[in-house]
């Protein structure tokens, strides 16, 4: 009786169909490469209250002091530009959005998927920065200003190269559609009446924890004026300014308006079904760890709350189902 055989060569591992090499081939860039679509003008639109407010308080700010305060106006309407201005955008890249220039060989990872990407868009891939996010637990990527585009180390080691290519054509689409400029520029300019309005409400706040004298005198002598002055700005812009109330809400049905138009841009691309194969792969991750959240509040005798309508509408990412419902028709092969 023959003993155990010994074990074979092991055999290679099949290739991820996903896994493609992006070939060397000749860009033809496009007249117009970048567009205002309908989403980004909408968004501009819902910042102009935002706009309105911040514009009274930077006012009320410069005039205090006297003549030199118009100049102060002056540039704070101008500091809009800075959203182009290639050393704040890496300002902005590693601040605010905690990115990093990638490594050479990230940097080798990422070129040839990024040429191809703006090669069938017809787009200089030169124009925009590529950036890294340290992060090995998150599939996810960003586009910003004028010319960022972010990816996390996660997305840049497990993806392969044709869905982190459908990842970087819907960053792209961002940009070529004016969706990251504009919601940075209306974030920029909402920014001084937001940060007034948080003034305010912690003022409020701790004068209602005063004795009830102060607390009155409080009232009298601060929030009596602000009201009147919030009062007269209403009614000088006949109302705008109430739609800050429901903004946030408008902005982020705008927000999934322009994920949706994102995805569309890369499914142009050809990049559907890898783009589809990226979204199951985000919500089943999200679903598992919604799973496991569950299982450890349930060991504990607690239970998660579920999500309620108004979260869902300040939501600025569509669900899973709708967006891989829109890819649909680019899945569907062509008779």
């Amino acid at each position: 009786m023959a003993g155990p055989q010994p074990p074979g060569p092991a055999q290679p591992a099949e290739p991820h169909p996903h896994e493609v090499e992006f070939e060397q081939r000749r860009a033809v860039v496009s007249d117009r490469q970048r567009r205002t679509d309908a989403t980004a003008i909408g968004g501009l639109l819902l910042y102009v209250p935002n706009f309105l407010c911040s514009l009274l308080v930077v006012g009320l700010i410069a005039a205090l002091f006297g003549g030199f305060g118009l100049v102060l106006l002056v540039l704070w309407l101008l500091s809009g530009l800075l959203v182009f201005h290639r050393p704040t955008e890496g300002i902005i890249a590693r601040r605010l959005l905690k990115l990093r220039r990638p490594t050479p060989e990230e940097h080798a990872r990422l070129e040839p998927v990024w040429r191809e990407v703006t090669i069938r868009a017809g787009v200089e891939g030169r124009n925009y920065e590529l950036w890294v996010e340290d992060n090995d637990h998150d599939l996810n990527a960003v586009a910003a200003a004028g010319h960022i585009v972010g990816v996390t180390r996660f997305a840049l080691s497990r993806l392969p190269s044709a869905q982190l290519a459908a990842v970087l054509a819907h960053e792209l689409g961002h940009h070529v559609g004016g969706h990251a400029w504009s919601s940075l520029l209306g974030y920029w300019y909402a920014l001084p009446g937001k940060t007034a309005w948080r003034v305010l409400r912690l003022i409020a706040a701790g004068m209602f924890k005063l004795p009830s004298f102060l607390a009155c005198l409080g009232v009298v002598f601060v929030l009596v004026p602000l009201a009147f002055l919030a009062f007269a700005t209403v009614s000088s812009f006949y109302g705008l300014p109430l739609l800050v109330l429901v903004v946030p809400y408008l902005l982020a049905a705008v927000g999934r308006r322009s994920e949706l138009r994102a995805d569309e841009q890369a499914a142009a691309l050809g990049f559907a079904p890898m783009l589809a194969e990226v979204l199951r792969h985000m919500r089943a991750t999200e679903q598992h760890d919604k799973a496991v959240a569950q299982q450890q509040a349930a060991a504990r005798g607690m239970r998660l709350p579920e999500p309620g309508p108004m979260e869902s509408l300040l939501s600025t990412h569509p669900e899973y189902e709708e967006r891989l419902h829109r890819l649909q028709p680019y899945l569907v092969p062509p008779r």
